[in-house]
């Protein structure tokens, strides 16, 4: 980061300047005019924007808090420790958590070297950012999703991608223009989140999620409807191009969901889909091989014999015209 923006944002503000002079505690008056600590966009937003920056205040315990909008923690330098339902999570320098709206947490201390930039975000500011990541994208989805949900679950998206330089020029660029005010630039600044998405999108083997049964879960059906409906020339590699996931990560995520690897669940459809041509067909063997995506006719009859203790042809003389599905 710039060593002018830095040194603009290590200065000690007014409200740190109170907490060093004695006042041990969180003024909640200028978070929130309500009787419980919700912070008020009211109170961290211009009318009319969407997006606005602060530093976080140092020196002092946060208590447990939440927020009426999405909040971005960005750590400049050092870190900051955040306890999110009971969960230690350290934010350290280059990562950004994303909390969605009324995630409760807490934050420890932060010291004078710990710098860290809170961007107070509405929903809405994200349409920019999903338009431009796609609609075909389920990753992009499921973050939009959890993003623009304001119920009360605890939810949050930790990105460890300090070493993913082009987020970090995009940050340096939207925390600048928010920091100067220097013009109207929101759609700019929405513009540069949008590409920040991008580059998260495309970084997803870094992130730690607080709803990863949900994400996994997702991502199973999303696995098994392509399965369904691209068997014939299915690729692990291609699905991984389309989630933006590296492969190690979602084979590890099928496994666990469905205790079949994405091979053995191609494999399963295959010989079903070729069972029912057998049974329902009486197109030939070697054609119901290449229909099924198999380029390989013995090693379809291996698997198939592994499979059925039968050989093809065995088990469309025994099962050809039965009318239930034969799995």
């Amino acid at each position: 980061m710039q060593q002018t923006l830095l040194k603009h944002l290590r200065k000690i503000s007014k409200e740190e300047q109170r907490i060093l002079d004695g006042v041990a505690e969180v003024d909640k008056d200028l978070y929130t005019s309500g009787k419980d600590f919700t912070v008020d966009s009211r109170k961290m937003l211009e009318e009319g924007k969407l997006i606005a920056v602060r530093t976080h205040t140092r020196f002092v315990h946060f208590p447990a808090h939440r927020h009426n909008f999405i909040e971005v923690l960005y750590v400049c330098e050092g870190h900051l420790t955040n306890i999110i339902d009971g969960r230690q999570v350290v934010v350290r320098k280059g990562e950004l958590l994303f909390l969605n709206q009324f995630t409760t947490h807490e934050i420890l201390p932060a010291g004078e070297s710990d710098i860290a930039i809170n961007f107070m975000v509405l929903p809405e500011f994200f349409d920019v950012a999903y338009s431009m990541a796609g609609s075909n994208n389920v990753l992009a989805d499921f973050l939009v999703n959890v993003l623009r949900q304001d119920e009360e679950r605890g939810e949050y998206l930790h990105f460890k991608v300090a070493e993913v330089l082009q987020i970090q020029n995009l940050l340096e660029n939207i925390i600048y223009s928010l920091v100067t005010g220097k013009g109207d630039q929101s759609r700019i600044n929405q513009t540069t989140m949008g590409l920040i998405f991008l580059y998260l999108l495309d970084s997803v083997q870094y992130v730690e999620m607080r709803v990863p049964d949900q994400y996994e879960n997702m991502i199973t059906m999303t696995t098994l409807d392509y399965i369904e409906q691209q068997y014939r020339t299915a690729t692990l590699t291609e699905l991984c191009d389309k989630l933006h996931l590296p492969m190690h990560m979602l084979s590890r995520m099928i496994k666990k969901s469905t205790g079949f690897n994405f091979k053995e669940l191609l494999q399963r459809k295959r010989l079903n889909k070729a069972v029912e041509l057998m049974c329902d067909t009486d197109l030939p063997i070697s054609d119901i091989i290449a229909a099924v995506g198999y380029e390989n006719n013995s090693y379809f009859h291996r698997v198939f014999k592994e499979r059925y203790n039968m050989t093809p042809r065995a088990f469309r003389i025994k099962h050809h015209g039965e009318s239930r599905v034969r799995l």
